[in-house]
């Protein structure tokens, strides 16, 4: 017998809640409603309005929890909503993630909707610790370029400049004077995932982060407006470390105190400055190009 289009839709659908039964089943999933400490340490993390020592960050859906897999990011604890699974591959993901996460929830449909921030969401949100890197274990090459962020203070363009790190190939991501947390909501949206595949390092200090430099052998560039010396003039073709200022501010003063290369990029309109994800951007992308690529007479492949 020949089955209509919306019975096998309807076998399709039963073999997935079949499925979602199973991974219930497997795990020690436990039900929790609104006012549950756990959620409302999620709104806090999503609100970016609480302590968050651990630095435990939320992510929503497939796409974003396939990195957190493919990354191997901890997970503390894993939301579960039965009524927005709709797909086999939410439905596996989800079992996947239940074997790691140290906690594991279900909520109702209600309750899942004033926690996502999607219009349709896939029924899988955790809270997901950022990854720890070591300096000491930091090894970086000849032909290293390093994006120094320097009292940065906007979300979103932190995360557009690890996004940018990783698209371009920099090596890692140095933060002195950070203004803003890297579980911000905005950074990790703008990075789309970079945050947790780019290396990034934290300094105490602009004088910690100079003599990590200095003894690394790095040559530092600090982009200036004021400067005489232009982007693409400039050979590169060592240890590159690119330092880039606050929005407001620009780089602080402890910065100048040595003997580092202003470097800017011609501004042929009517504004003086770009935005300073835009100027990293092109700075970064000369930096490796010249370090990386031009040295070995080939191009950049394609992923």
């Amino acid at each position: 017998m020949t089955l209509s289009l919306d019975e096998r839709a309807g076998k399709c659908y039963h073999k997935l809640m079949k499925t979602i039964d199973e991974v219930l089943q497997a795990h020690p999933f436990r039900a929790i409603g609104e006012q549950n400490p756990k959620i409302k340490q999620l709104k806090g993390i999503v609100s970016n309005s609480k302590p968050n020592p651990h630095k435990l960050f939320a992510a929503e859906g497939i796409w974003m929890l396939s990195l957190c897999e493919k990354f191997n990011t901890p997970l503390d604890s894993l939301f579960l909503c039965p009524e927005h699974i709709r797909t086999s591959e939410a439905a596996a993901l989800a079992d996947r993630l239940a074997s790691r996460a140290q906690e594991l929830y279900t909520v109702s449909a209600k309750t899942y909707e004033k926690l996502s921030e999607r219009g349709q969401p896939d029924g899988l949100l955790a809270l997901a610790q950022l990854p720890r890197h070591e300096l000491s274990a930091f090894r970086p090459a000849k032909d290293a370029v390093i994006l120094i962020l320097d009292g940065v203070e906007i979300p979103g363009n932190i995360g557009t400049m690890m996004r940018m790190a990783d698209g371009a190939g920099v090596d890692a991501v140095f933060l002195c004077n950070r203004k803003a947390r890297l579980t911000h909501p905005k950074l990790i949206k703008g990075s789309q995932g970079a945050i947790l595949s780019v290396p990034y390092f934290e300094f105490e200090s602009v004088q910690d982060c100079r003599n990590w430099l200095d003894k690394n052998g790095f040559t530092v560039y600090l982009a200036d407006t004021r400067a005489d010396l232009y982007y693409y003039d400039e050979p590169f073709g060592t240890k590159t470390a690119l330092v880039m200022g606050s929005e407001r501010y620009g780089i602080s003063r402890e910065w100048y105190d040595k003997s580092y290369k202003m470097i800017a990029i011609p501004m042929e309109g009517s504004c003086d400055s770009l935005n300073v994800g835009v100027a990293a951007t092109v700075l970064a992308y000369e930096a490796v190009k010249k370090n990386k690529f031009l040295p070995r007479g080939i191009r950049p492949q394609k992923s």
